[in-house]
């Protein structure tokens, strides 16, 4: 079993969110699309070479994100995070990956 946290604009949590569940992710026992989110602020400053979906190259950006955590099985775990990078609105996505132990 592992851990799935990512980072989102806020206005675009709702379709990232159902991209990754249906990718199989967010179930515990006879539950789906369980995870959870906590709203926070995100900062980046885009570089040359970079195509911010927000902001411009070479400005400091602050966003209203969410961060959303679920659980993913083992054999779902690689599509999720494909799911999330097709998904997600920016360039480069921010996420983490925990596995766990089974106690």
């Amino acid at each position: 079993m592992y851990k799935l946290a990512f980072f989102v604009p806020i206005e675009d949590a709702e379709n990232v969110k159902q991209a990754v569940f249906e990718a199989g992710s967010g179930r515990i026992g006879a539950y789906e699309n369980v995870c959870f989110q906590t709203r926070g602020t995100g900062q980046f400053r885009p570089m040359e070479g970079a195509h911010p979906h927000i902001g411009s190259v070479g400005k400091l950006e602050r966003v209203e994100e969410f961060k959303v955590e679920l659980l993913c099985d083992e054999a779902h775990i690689h599509g999720a995070i494909a799911a999330l990078k097709l998904a997600h609105p920016y360039e480069e996505v921010a996420y983490d990956v925990w596995q766990l132990a089974d106690l």
